[in-house]
């Protein structure tokens, strides 16, 4: 199973700002707590350690029980639950949404890297423990951006209406979903398998919360990854304080606003990613998800008829806290209260906004995480790699815009020289005399000279692009056969990642898919992964 590693800056699939922070730009510290290096987190633990009572310790694991009671739980799982008792385990977070089966492809790089970050510590530190958790986002009400996932270039989606928290929506409509995905897998013992954990996920449950903690469980347990839904009562009951503190004094919205400013006066290549309000709570009971606002002393759910004056607002959340949802800008600050947790592993998109949030954390006086971004892969079988290597593709170059890919193939494999490079500095210096000549009459004679310069190197590369064109026209086969490939590998034209999922390559590879990506994924090596399965 050879792998390539390439920058992440090099695949200019990631953003300006994350790619600094990479670099460890030193405009971006004030933005983080620590880099994740493993020599860092020995002070990560010392801070969260002082920070995070026994008290907490007991909620959380019994929290954790209870939400396991009905499901098969693995030794290795068990045994984590159990060390988070301990004031020396700690944690190691990524969340996600409650995707159709999974949804793309990084569900899987985001659980793995979190499960081998927690192996790496363990191996740096021995008297301490680390339990990988998946933060189950149970509370999202954005159905549209998870009611399906792709297979075999199509959708299969699961149509219905839906409102208020996703993880509370019954699993109505979910016999058609599997039968339009059983009906499009060839007969194969690995189909097999995927048909039963698709029935067992999804027809055997009641909600969508139980189908993917069912779904997430089969699939890792056996690495001891704790699946946590933070949608608990006795978890907000941790959270009053904070609940409060958002509803009456709205902090969140005067830090957040005061450190966008910061990064926007960074760099116009930086951009925010989420935007506070002033309250950043929503309010949640059965088939509703809505926002509090606060007009005129009165605070209101927005599309209802709820309101509180201020005392009673306040005994709601003394006597419901579960009614009380943090969107985008208050869900890290809940997790770090609820959790001894010394790092956050989230694709591109999330670091970004997690850079957003440091000054509210210490605002509040909870400790900020560590960030890491998730291993990204792309997965290629023999075949395409024998392909790529008669082509004389390198993995660098599937990377690159379509049309730049076909013109370097083109480049590459045409006999005539497709760059007119050395004839437009010939001319240059050809001008050059011309521009002294210039010197010595009058100023329309020097313009005379420029225009005439313009129009000749334009024409030259009139000429070069008509040559590129004629030769792309002379190879067309080969570049048809580079096309599909490029599609195969980067679907839309998009990350592979962010398109395709997991079912794919489990037809062909089966639970050797899982185990090759835990042997390779590297989450402290910071760099695209080109994975070749056998």
């Amino acid at each position: 199973m050879p792998t390539h590693c390439i920058p992440f800056r090099d695949t200019n699939y990631f953003s300006p700002l994350i790619c600094d922070y990479l670099d460890e730009k030193s405009a971006l510290k004030p933005f983080y707590n620590r880099f994740p290096k493993t020599d860092n987190f020995q002070d990560q633990i010392a801070e969260k350690k002082a920070s995070f009572s026994k008290a907490s310790r007991m909620v959380l694991v019994a929290s954790l029980n209870e939400q396991y009671k009905n499901a098969k739980i693995s030794p290795q799982t068990r045994k984590n639950i159990d060390a988070l008792q301990n004031e020396n385990t700690f944690t190691v977070t990524t969340g996600h949404q409650l995707n159709i089966f999974t949804g793309p492809l990084y569900f899987f790089y985001k659980i793995i890297s979190t499960i081998n970050l927690c192996e790496e510590l363990k191996a740096a530190n021995p008297k301490h423990h680390f339990v990988p958790i998946y933060w189950m986002a149970t509370e999202d009400h954005d159905f549209e951006e998870i009611n399906y996932f792709n297979f075999d270039g199509k959708k299969v989606p699961w149509n219905r209406k839906a409102s208020g928290p996703v993880g509370e929506l019954d699993l109505e409509g979910f016999k058609s979903v599997f039968e339009m995905f059983s009906k499009q897998l060839p007969k194969s013992k690995n189909s097999d398998k995927l048909i039963e954990l698709f029935q067992n996920s999804y027809i055997a449950n009641t909600n969508l919360t139980e189908a993917t903690r069912y779904l997430v469980n089969d699939l890792f347990a056996e690495f001891g990854l704790v699946i946590l839904d933070g949608n608990d009562k006795n978890l907000k009951k941790e959270f009053i304080p904070y609940i409060k503190e958002e509803l009456i004094n709205q902090s969140s919205f005067e830090n957040v606003s005061k450190t966008n400013e910061k990064l926007n006066s960074l760099s116009e290549n930086y951009k925010i990613q989420v935007n506070p309000r002033e309250i950043n709570l929503f309010y949640i009971k059965s088939g509703l998800r809505e926002r509090i606002v606060e007009i005129d002393g009165v605070f209101q759910v927005l599309e209802t008829e709820i309101s509180w004056n201020k005392k009673q607002l306040l005994e709601e959340v003394e006597n419901h806290p579960e009614r009380f949802s943090p969107n985008v800008i208050l869900r890290p600050l809940f997790q770090e209260v609820v959790l001894p947790n010394l790092c956050y592993i989230g694709g591109g998109g999330e670091l970004a906004y997690w850079f957003q949030l440091k000054s509210n954390f210490e605002a509040q006086k909870i400790p900020f995480p560590m960030l890491l971004l998730r291993n990204s892969v792309l997965l290629t079988t023999t075949k395409q790699q024998e392909k790529l290597e008669k082509l004389g593709i390198e993995n660098k170059d599937l990377f690159l815009k379509q049309s730049d890919l076909l013109t370097k193939v083109t480049k590459d494999i045409s006999k005539i020289k497709i760059d007119f490079s050395e004839q437009k500095e010939h001319l240059k210096k050809q001008f050059e005399d011309l521009y002294q000549l210039a010197e010595q009459t009058d100023k329309s004679f020097k313009g005379a000279v420029s225009a005439q310069e313009t129009k000749q190197i334009n024409g030259l590369e009139h000429l070069e692009k008509r040559l590129l064109k004629a030769q792309k026209r002379k190879q067309s086969d080969i570049l048809q056969r580079v096309k599909i490939l490029q599609d195969e590998l980067f679907p839309n034209q998009s990350l592979q990642e962010r398109q395709t999922n997991f079912s794919s390559f489990y037809l062909e590879f089966g639970d050797q898919l899982i185990q090759q990506l835990m042997v390779n994924l590297q989450p402290l090596k910071n760099e695209f992964i080109i994975l070749n399965l056998e």
